[in-house]
């Protein structure tokens, strides 16, 4: 089954052309079933890019998406056309009203800030609080993974000495977990970012466990039961050229980097990197489709009560 966007977002050519199934709304209502009902709180700079990865793996799984794009309210994005914010996007203010079947928050380069030193921060730990009311359940990526679970839990981040940055081969902590059906025993995900979090700092007793960590870099995937969340920390839905973009952009701009490691071939950076991710990712979004699409209330009124 296909995934539902608007015909004129740049992710709909890209995934069409990826031979992801997309459909338009037309098409869409003449299907006598409920699309499941999906936000995205994109928070990341380069929002093209993001709507089409996190577009591209949730439009995989057999059953119908309809994907809302969600924006803080009051913040402006300096790196995306307004023009494209103002006919993708609705700002949370708008978008708080309605339910979401899953709901999805993206991280933001701006990790070294503390948490109430971001802009937006008020507004974002409002829309934390709402997702226990309003969404049936939620996916929170890198640094807006940290900052909900410090909201809820008063889990703290810390500074790296280098940033964490390249591809980590990680355990599967948890097998019995629906989450991680079908994953191997080990697996490559990206990592890029210049904080963590500890294994040490998380509440006994809080229904928080981990489902993925990495020797290397640590807790990569929190459940966090109690709050019907996922936490992951890390960059499993990266383009294949993610980290090469971004290595090259600290280059040009003069900021301390290292060559991101086990990711180009032989380490050498003139060679194109090779996704060793790309499965796990589409596995990890899929069986957090299903669980949400086998849990939640086909009325969508139900949701949050």
């Amino acid at each position: 089954m296909p995934i539902k966007i608007p015909a004129t977002l740049p992710a709909h050519d890209v995934l069409k052309r990826e031979g992801v199934m997309v459909m338009s709304g037309e098409a869409a209502e003449r299907q006598d079933i409920r699309p499941l009902q999906i936000g995205l709180l994109n928070l990341m700079p380069n929002k093209v890019r993001t709507e089409t990865q996190i577009a591209r793996l949730i439009g995989s799984t057999p059953l119908q998406i309809e994907l809302t794009l969600v924006r803080m309210t009051r913040h402006e994005s300096k790196n995306t056309a307004s023009e494209h914010m103002e006919a993708f996007y609705a700002p949370f203010a708008e978008a708080r009203d309605r339910k979401f079947d899953g709901f999805i928050i993206t991280g933001a380069p701006i990790e070294l800030l503390e948490f109430e030193e971001v802009t937006y921060w008020d507004e974002l730990t409002q829309v934390f609080d709402w997702t226990q009311t309003n969404c049936h359940a939620t996916f929170a990526i890198c640094w807006g993974a940290q900052a909900m679970l410090h909201h809820f839990h008063g889990v703290p981040k810390y500074a790296l000495g280098a940033k964490a940055f390249g591809c980590f081969r990680h355990r599967n902590c948890a097998p019995a977990s629906p989450f991680l059906r079908g994953f191997s025993d080990d697996f490559t995900i990206p990592v890029s970012r210049w904080t963590e979090i500890r294994e040490t700092d998380l509440p006994a007793g809080k229904g928080l466990e981990v489902l993925m960590s990495a020797e290397a870099t640590g807790p990569c995937m929190i459940h966090d039961q109690g709050h019907s969340a996922l936490y992951m920390f890390n960059h499993i839905e990266y383009d294949t050229t993610s980290l090469d973009e971004e290595y090259k952009r600290d280059l040009a701009n003069g900021t301390p980097i290292q060559l991101p490691k086990n990711y180009y071939p032989g380490d050498d950076a003139a060679h194109p990197p090779e996704n060793r991710w790309r499965s796990h990712a589409h596995l990890l979004f899929g069986n957090w489709i299903n669980e949400v699409y086998q849990t939640a209330p086909y009325d969508t009124d139900r949701i949050g009560v």
